[in-house]
């Protein structure tokens, strides 16, 4: 009698393992793909022997962290987009629960307000080749934020000095880019601040690299805390002469080791806690640091990584040797964000701005030339188009009334439109009226004046038959008497 039921136990115990096998999991359903790009043979600068190290420390990181990692080194501008391309075909087939990520070692450049991955075969004459020869970064992250993926995580150690003689006008390191401005669910990271020069580090690593691979480490880490202990750490390695930075529009929240994001419910990640320490106020930050040893108040303000941080431990801490340094930091972070805001403006009265402010600065050259270039734009009616005939033809022939400007510039080869406005005008503007004030006097005025010799003028007025004809038969009349009655009647 128990043979059945422990029969049933057994089926049962199988179809509870087999669907636990079926239901798939958080990390199951996260697909993680990675692309790896090493730049250290560049043909016409010297070599970078740490970005072919940096990649290949990366490529091992992600892949026991369940990434399926496809790296490739020293490529050319043509095989870089075809690896990019590539990449976003996968990361599109791969589906919406894709976490996307791209590492970068190698140069970076800034031109015009633009950032450029360098391919070994860039051999620029002039800054105005770095757009033909380079790779846009908003290219890259354009191609993968049209993708429909989970997230999407850009890790740049491109922020080295510009080897390039012919591009001295260039600007320093990277400029800021806002992941706020483009699709959500964006996290990009550069390895030192915006406008600043990362360093190669004394050992096979960058220094960058070299904290990313023993934080991301850490289990149950998110992505945020990640990389804020990557920055106090690359900060305490470089004496504070190299701070990452970073910037996020993540919806959800991501570990390189540990519990999957997916088991996470959906956070404002980066993007709020940014958010959240970028409205404190300076004086927020002075409470907050108020009394506290110097150095963890160094700390502190790293790792929030503010310009309202800064600023109030500059203030608190004036005599600590760490201030002068962090004085450069806050000078060229604000420095940047104003150039951020003169390029994403574009007009002449976004860089004269910063050129009031920032006229010795290593861009402002370029703000100059950019100047330059939105002075020359011609928003104004051309010349030949106000000139034209055309519109003076169909304007309105009543002296009182003057045609008013279109609103937009005229253009000749558009005469329809304008006839169109012109006909268009109600008929008070066409028919003219006879003012009150040409009006026949009043007839009491009339009676008193005396005949005018001759015919009368309404008969003059209305033909020169009628007033024959009127000569002709009231010529036996005299006096002024009858001669008023006639002209009543006329």
């Amino acid at each position: 009698m128990r043979r059945p039921v422990f029969s049933n136990l057994i089926v049962a115990s199988g179809f509870l393992a087999l669907a636990q096998l079926m239901t798939p999991t958080d990390a199951a359903a996260e697909a993680r793909l990675a692309l790896v790009i090493g730049q250290s043979a560049y043909r016409t600068v010297p070599e970078l022997p740490n970005a072919a190290n940096d990649a290949k420390g990366m490529t091992e990181l992600l892949g026991n962290a369940g990434f399926t990692v496809t790296t490739a080194a020293n490529l050319a501008q043509n095989e870089m987009r075809a690896a990019i391309s590539d990449f976003a075909g996968k990361v599109g087939a791969s589906g919406a629960d894709t976490v996307a990520l791209v590492f970068y070692a190698g140069h970076g450049l800034q031109i015009d307000g633009e950032n450029y991955l360098v391919p070994v075969d860039l051999d620029p004459k002039r800054e105005a080749d770095i757009p033909l020869q380079g790779v846009r970064l908003n290219d890259l992250l354009n191609t993968l934020g049209a993708l429909p993926t989970r997230a999407r995580i850009f890790m740049l150690d491109a922020c080295r000095n510009n080897p390039f003689p012919a591009l001295s006008g260039a600007g320093h390191g990277l400029a800021i880019v806002d992941t706020k401005a483009g699709a959500p669910g964006s996290f990009i990271s550069y390895s030192t601040s915006p406008g600043a020069e990362a360093e190669d580090g004394n050992g096979i690593d960058s220094p960058y690299t070299t904290a990313a691979l023993t934080i991301a480490k850490q289990p149950n880490l998110p992505i945020e805390e990640v990389f804020k202990r990557i920055r106090v750490a690359v900060a305490q390695s470089t004496d504070g002469r190299q701070i990452p930075w970073e910037s996020s529009s993540l919806t959800t929240d991501f570990r390189f080791f540990g519990e999957s994001s997916g088991s996470t419910p959906a956070v404002p990640g980066a993007s709020a806690m940014a958010l959240a320490s970028g409205t404190r106020s300076v004086e927020d930050w002075r409470k907050t640091l108020q009394g506290k040893p110097a150095m963890a108040a160094y700390e502190l303000v790293i790792t929030e990584d503010t310009v309202e941080a800064y600023q109030a431990y500059i203030e608190l801490y004036a005599q600590d040797t760490r201030t002068p340094r962090l004085r450069t930091v806050l000078e060229r972070r604000r420095q940047m964000l104003a150039w951020e805001r003169a390029t994403a403006i574009n007009t002449r009265a976004s860089f004269e701005a910063y050129l009031a402010n920032w006229d010795n600065s290593d861009l402002a050259a370029t703000a100059r030339r950019l100047l330059l270039r939105v002075q020359n734009r011609n928003y104004g009616v051309p010349v030949a188009a106000a000139a034209t005939p055309v519109a003076v033809a169909m304007a309105p022939t009543c002296p009182c009334s003057t045609p008013t400007a279109p609103a937009t510039p005229a253009n000749p080869s558009v005469a329809p439109v304008i006839k169109k406005r012109v006909d268009d005008t109600p008929p008070k503007r066409k028919v003219v009226e006879t003012p009150p004030k040409r009006r026949p006097p009043p007839e009491e005025v009339v009676y008193e004046r005396a005949p005018p010799p001759g015919p009368p003028p309404a008969a003059i007025m209305q033909g020169v038959g009628i007033g024959i004809g009127i000569g002709m038969g009231m010529g036996s009349r005299g006096g002024g008497d009858h001669y008023r009655g006639d002209y009543r009647r006329y």
